[in-house]
């Protein structure tokens, strides 16, 4: 095992130079059909020809789960980069739970949980689909990475932490499998009881997050035990148990967070990767990023968002 994932990581090294000359290719397949809607993926993987099985980094888009999509265009750059670094990159449809619903709060919270349960369970059964045909798509079925912009990155969150946490909600997943990291663009865990606590050591997890996001939290919105706890919260418990982090604190900054990196911090994402996910480093990393010549879109708030 320790063999070929070094020889992954040299093919990954090398790929930037291999693939000099291809071209990204994108097939479409449904992994799932769920309350009567057929569930697809796009598959984003380089037409060179690999000689090793590919890590895997499956993304959820984001959208207040209630719109957004699997293709949309802004995304391109983001799975390109990383296809032709000899990754293949999945993007997958789930369903919208907060379509027609009304903001969701601490006294009402029903709804957005709802949603969120429908994502994970979702994303769960895009990763069974991508195990189970693994050989077919040439992936390494250990080194699958979810990553998600605001709603995705809460659902991204979510499945690694109800997974690690033996949830019920995770039994369906191979008893044997871990996802191999996280990467979260805005995102945050519900619970209804405090601040997460994860009965495994989760996944390696890169969060961004902008302080003044007032619509996923940067730290926590909570009434008694539950609540929505941001990356900053999050951290809190990273650091508590020495779980491996990475943690861009991106100053003044609100919801766009949840969008720019893909764009804007691409080698770094990839650093990310290739040193917890591909070396295993065990580090605890935290950046206090401030851009003086961004200024903040105004962000909004749940109330606004779905109003």
């Amino acid at each position: 095992m320790i063999r070929i994932r070094f020889i992954t990581f040299i093919a990954l090294l090398i790929s930037p130079f291999i693939l000099l000359g291809y071209s990204v290719q994108k097939e479409t397949q449904v992994f799932a059909v769920k309350d009567g809607q057929e569930l697809k993926m796009d598959i984003y993987q380089s037409d060179s020809v690999s000689i090793l099985p590919q890590p895997c980094i499956v993304f959820v888009f984001g959208g207040g789960f209630k719109g957004g999509s699997r293709d949309f265009q802004d995304y391109a750059g983001f799975f390109n980069y990383f296809a032709n670094r000899g990754y293949t990159v999945v993007s997958i449809d789930y369903r919208l739970g907060m379509k027609g619903q009304e903001a969701p709060g601490m006294l009402n919270y029903k709804p957005i949980q709802n949603a969120i349960d429908l994502a994970v369970s979702d994303l769960y059964s895009a990763t069974n689909y991508l195990l189970e045909n693994a050989e077919n798509l040439h992936i390494d079925p250990s080194l699958i990475i979810i990553s998600g912009s605001s709603a995705g990155a809460i659902t991204v969150l979510q499945a690694d932490y109800e997974e690690r946490d033996n949830q019920p909600t995770a039994d369906v997943l191979p008893v044997d499998f871990r996802y191999a990291g996280v990467i979260s663009f805005a995102g945050g865990i519900f619970s209804k009881e405090g601040l997460p606590s994860y009965s495994q050591k989760p996944a390696p997890t890169l969060f961004f997050h902008g302080s003044a996001d007032r619509l996923v939290p940067y730290d926590k919105i909570r009434l008694f035990q539950i609540g929505m706890f941001g990356s900053n919260s999050l951290v809190k418990r990273f650091k508590q148990e020495r779980y491996p982090y990475q943690f861009y604190s991106i100053e003044n900054i609100g919801h766009e967070v949840s969008e720019y990196p893909m764009f804007e911090f691409l080698p770094e994402i990839d650093k990310f990767i290739n040193d917890f996910v591909l070396d295993r480093k065990q580090l605890m990393i935290d950046i206090n990023y401030k851009d003086i010549m961004r200024k903040s879109e105004q962000s909004d708030t749940p109330g606004s968002y779905y109003n």
